[in-house]
């Protein structure tokens, strides 16, 4: 076995030696998005189909490069009406499949 730390350990090392890291080590960290930056762009591309009760919607948005149909209950905070957990989002082929077996769901119901 070789010395303490193995090949890792030399490495890094000999890279504390050449001098190669330098830059790199003064340069800071990149920062990341806060939720309240990603909560701003997803709004723009939401769009409230209907109110189906008390502080419930069904909305259409798009949410990374994908289209999703959202079913969810809100709730106020702050002046605003923010979406809580209690809900659904389900993808374009989910969204299919439930539509086209509303006439099934319907009889189940006892509605014709």
């Amino acid at each position: 076995m070789s010395g303490r730390g193995g090949k890792r350990a030399a490495a890094a090392r000999e890279e504390e030696g050449s001098g190669a890291d330098d830059n790199y080590a003064q340069q800071p960290p990149a920062k990341k998005p806060t939720k309240a930056d990603n909560s701003s762009s997803d709004n723009s591309d939401e769009i409230v189909v209907c109110e189906i009760g008390r502080n419930r919607r069904v909305t259409v948005r798009n949410w990374r490069g994908k289209i999703n149909v959202d079913i969810r209950e809100f709730y106020p905070k702050d002046g605003n009406l923010l979406p809580g957990k209690k809900g659904i989002t389900l993808s374009l082929d989910q969204w299919n499949m439930l539509r086209d077996h509303v006439e099934e769901i319907d009889k189940a119901l006892g509605h014709s």
